[in-house]
């Protein structure tokens, strides 16, 4: 391949990997190697179509694309992503962040509420932790999760990002609440029913951990219930909560919380058009 330009690259993907990925998100992904072997913005990439590729810089784009063929996901090739405006380091221990959590982490910034204390149960890569500290600097940000891998990416992100999250090691379906108090909870727990297995891309599937991403059939709001019942003990009055949730269970969420003593519930459509984001306040 000496002598490739940008532009025969990026062709040569589209036919090597035609029987794995649709055109659109090989074009995507060509630009993100090519931006993250090249240390080039996507403007800069424009104007370099001709230029052309030496070996080593070939050597390396070669080995993502044979990654890119056993369905790795391309953020866990190159290790990191895009989020909120933030760049996060991501590892098969945490899930990709995805652009539906965005719209969570916009719902309560734009909300504007008088959040003093804000806690994170389930917090993966930190994403949504650590974008709403580096956007509501006087909150105090606290972050949960069960996995002592995931933690160690999330800390990672917050220093890297020198953003204070309070992380800790705590199994939500398990907790016995001290003295915590909190004016806010938001999670994005496991929601994804066995039964939608069939659903999802083999890229998710293979290297995404399962244990964040899926509950039984039998009982699929558990995390939400566990929460929303703990949310009852450390929300200070009238404190909110916020959710992703899994677009078919809206209804029996909004039931669910109401049930549990929550009112004021609202939820909202992600980019698109699905049942994606919920909000429910403590009753007084």
């Amino acid at each position: 391949m000496s002598g490739t330009t940008i532009h025969q690259f990026t062709s040569k993907l589209l036919t090597e990997l035609s029987d794995y990925y649709p055109e659109y998100e090989i074009r995507q992904m060509a630009k993100l190697l090519l931006q993250e072997v090249l240390k080039v913005s996507n403007t800069e990439l424009l104007m370099m179509n001709r230029e052309q590729l030496d070996e080593k810089q070939l050597q390396i784009l070669d080995g993502y694309k044979e990654q890119l063929k056993q369905h790795i996901p391309l953020q866990y090739i190159i290790g990191h992503t895009e989020f909120y405006n933030l760049q996060f380091s991501v590892s098969p221990a945490v899930l990709i962040p995805r652009p539906e959590t965005e719209e969570l982490v916009n719902w309560i910034l734009t909300d504007q509420l008088p959040i003093n204390s804000l806690l994170d149960i389930g917090t993966g890569s930190g994403c949504i932790a650590t974008a709403l500290k580096a956007n509501m600097p006087n909150t105090q940000v606290t972050a949960w999760d069960i996995s002592e891998e995931a933690l160690a990416v999330a800390k990672q992100n917050a220093k890297h990002l020198k953003q204070e999250v309070q992380f800790e090691l705590i199994d939500v379906l398990n907790h016995q609440p001290n003295a915590e108090k909190f004016d806010c909870i938001v999670s994005n727990p496991p929601y994804v029913r066995e039964l939608e297995k069939s659903m999802m891309e083999a890229n998710v599937l293979e290297n995404e951990p399962h244990t964040a991403l899926f509950v039984k059939d039998t009982d699929p709001l558990l995390f939400y219930r566990s929460i929303a019942l703990l949310a009852k003990q450390i929300l200070n009055p009238q404190g909110y909560l916020y959710f992703e949730i899994n677009e078919y269970l809206a209804k029996d969420m909004e039931a669910m919380l109401s049930t549990a003593g929550f009112n004021n519930i609202e939820y909202r459509k992600d980019i698109n058009g699905k049942d994606r984001m919920m909000k429910a306040r403590l009753k007084s």
